[in-house]
């Protein structure tokens, strides 16, 4: 099962959350994730097994240029992660599809997302789900 998540929620999506982006706390989460959702252009989806949460994803409108888009404003998936053993069952997929549904339900024509240069497996993920790579960018940065 697949639902949209709310605020009652935010701990659960913190602690799945917290597992991909590591470098972030549960509380960090929680208090990030309640921004977002309170200013209506996010959705974020919880996947069940069994009425244990095994994944979840986020995705937002954005209406600044999206590389590779034509139309504003553009569905974004901003993460997606299933727990390692839930893997391999099309769960991924379900909670995509969830995401590319709300955004055509929020006036979206195009649907779009990235990853880390060097994550195999996003793009590996991206490619079974039909997206097109339209660039590669390596970003700088430097102390002034």
């Amino acid at each position: 099962m697949v639902r949209q998540a709310g605020k009652s929620e935010l701990e659960t999506l913190a602690d799945l959350a917290v597992l991909m982006w590591g470098s972030y706390s549960v509380s960090d989460l929680v208090n990030q994730f309640s921004e977002t959702i309170s200013k209506g252009k996010s959705q974020f989806f919880l996947k069940f097994e069994n009425d244990v949460p095994v994944g979840f994803a986020q995705c937002q409108l954005r209406y600044d240029y999206v590389e590779g888009t034509k139309t504003t404003p553009v569905g974004y998936l901003e993460g997606i992660f299933i727990k390692e053993r839930y893997r391999n069952k099309g769960y991924a997929k379900e909670l995509l599809a969830e995401c590319e549904a709300w955004a055509k339900d929020n006036g979206c024509q195009e649907f779009a997302s990235d990853c880390e240069i060097d994550n195999v497996g996003s793009f590996h993920f991206h490619k079974a789900m039909n997206f097109t790579e339209v660039n590669r960018i390596i970003c700088f940065t430097k102390t002034l």
